[in-house]
């Protein structure tokens, strides 16, 4: 039977104690400790850190803590506790830093068009803010009958003002939004495992067929490349924040 090393059980000790202190107490540690794009009203320098000790959901701890559980021990025996800590730590911090960057461009269009709007706000620049930037389809709906009114009358002042409230709710919507998760630093885990020992079969539980570990995370690392890319609707994902994390692995 496998032996849970000792940093790999401090690390989830501590996961697993955050977010009973968070669901017990109803704390909200997402939005105080989760990593925000670095123009948000309520970014701060130590979110690269504390992002990555938050989890959203129970599903979304146990998935990261059992990658933890399942490849950090061997990783461990091999490195130590104290190299294992700096490359978990480094891999974690590093994610959110290279997501934090590409998070940066991203969304600096919606700071730039939000900016440019506020400044001149008009009925076609309204509707092209908000066929720009993605809402839901029950907010879409409202925008565009908002727009309609917007068009039959550009001068009155109280239209002219919600705009401009519709298109700052908008840009909140989006730059304010935390990514919280361990999950830079688990696939980090991922890629060192299938570099230190590429070979080593792996029994899948879905479907249950062996695998190579060089294979498997493969497989995942194009998997999240595709889904960076092919985004369905309702993902929150932070698919780049994974690929960051086996970037600073490699």
């Amino acid at each position: 039977m496998m032996r849970i090393t000792p940093m790999v059980k401090n690390i989830l000790i501590i996961n697993v104690a955050i977010f009973l202190i968070q669901s017990l107490f109803s704390l909200p540690f997402s939005d105080w400790l989760g990593l925000r794009v670095i123009f948000a009203k309520d970014f701060q320098p130590y979110q690269f850190v504390t992002y990555m000790w938050v989890h959203g959901s129970f599903y979304h701890l146990f998935g990261n803590m059992f990658a933890v559980f399942i490849f950090g021990p061997l990783l461990e025996q091999v490195w130590g506790s104290k190299r294992f800590l700096t490359f978990y730590l480094i891999c974690g911090i590093g994610a959110g830093v290279l997501y934090g960057a590409a998070d940066f461009i991203e969304k600096y269009d919606l700071k730039q068009d939000t900016e440019t709007y506020l400044a001149n706000p008009d009925p076609e620049q309204f509707q092209i803010f908000i066929l720009d930037h993605r809402v839901s389809e029950r907010g879409v709906q409202e925008l565009a009958n908002f727009a309609d009114r917007f068009f039959e009358d550009p001068n009155d002042t109280n239209l002219v003002s919600q705009s401009k409230l519709y298109v700052r709710q908008i840009y909140e919507l989006y730059s304010n939004i935390p990514m919280v998760g361990a999950s830079g630093a688990i696939f980090g885990i991922l890629m060192a495992f299938a570099m230190l020992f590429p070979n080593t079969q792996l029994f899948l539980l879905f479907p249950p067929i062996p695998i190579k570990a060089k294979y498997l995370v493969l497989f995942y690392g194009l998997y999240e490349v595709y889904s960076e890319f092919n985004r369905s609707a309702g993902d929150n994902v932070a698919h780049l924040a994974h690929l960051s994390g086996m970037l600073i692995a490699f």
